[in-house]
């Protein structure tokens, strides 16, 4: 069984404000990506920072905390797949900034999976850990790898079982790529919400 993990704890700094909060349409941009990969995952870990404000979100969302600041996507990564059900052997891993995400992409990686403890996407010849699937396999891992500060997620990769996908592979699931489009700024932001045919107030700089 396949879950989904949605990192949301990034400081957002260029964003000006914090991305989960951001609206997108009648949802904030958190609980427009949880509800895209809720259409073909379950269940969902929502992967905060300690104190973090987070909208409403479903009642079967499993909410957790990184347990240290400031370890980047690792630490969220070893929160999420820490806080998976224990029937639930993988997950497909995304950040919360991609709301232009793709159900049929996040199926196809899972497919993918089939005999690799990670499946993750490359694009331009870099892996992209955050629209990737991760087994529970990868869990010690990761936590050996924080226990000895070394953060970078691609040391993981080099650890377990990993196939690398190129995106000419995804194309035929999601023409435009747009689940690999992170919003980092406001002008990625507001073209993001033009792209899905929706407006809002941007955030501006104070």
């Amino acid at each position: 069984m396949t879950g989904g993990i949605v990192l949301c704890g990034g400081l957002s700094s260029r964003m000006g404000s914090p991305k989960a909060l951001l609206p997108f349409g009648s949802e904030t941009m958190l609980q427009r990506v949880v509800r895209l990969l809720g259409t073909v995952v379950s269940p969902i870990v929502v992967v905060a920072a300690e104190g973090q404000g987070l909208p409403d979100l479903p009642s079967e969302t499993i909410l957790t905390r990184d347990e240290r600041d400031a370890r980047g996507p690792l630490e969220g990564i070893r929160a999420g797949l820490k806080a998976l059900p224990s029937h639930v052997d993988a997950a497909y891993i995304t950040s919360c900034d991609v709301p232009l995400l793709v159900p049929a992409f996040v199926q196809r990686m899972i497919e993918l999976a089939d005999g690799y403890d990670i499946v993750v996407t490359e694009i331009d010849g870099f892996a992209h850990p955050l629209s990737a699937v991760y087994r529970r396999a990868a869990l010690p891992h990761a936590e050996a790898l924080l226990a000895e500060d070394q953060l970078r997620v691609s040391h993981l990769f080099s650890r377990v079982r990993t196939r690398r996908v190129p995106t000419s592979e995804m194309t035929a699931v999601d023409p435009g790529l747009q689940t690999l489009r992170n919003l980092n700024t406001k002008e990625d932001y507001a073209a993001a919400l033009t792209a899905a045919g929706l407006t809002a107030s941007v955030p501006t700089d104070d």
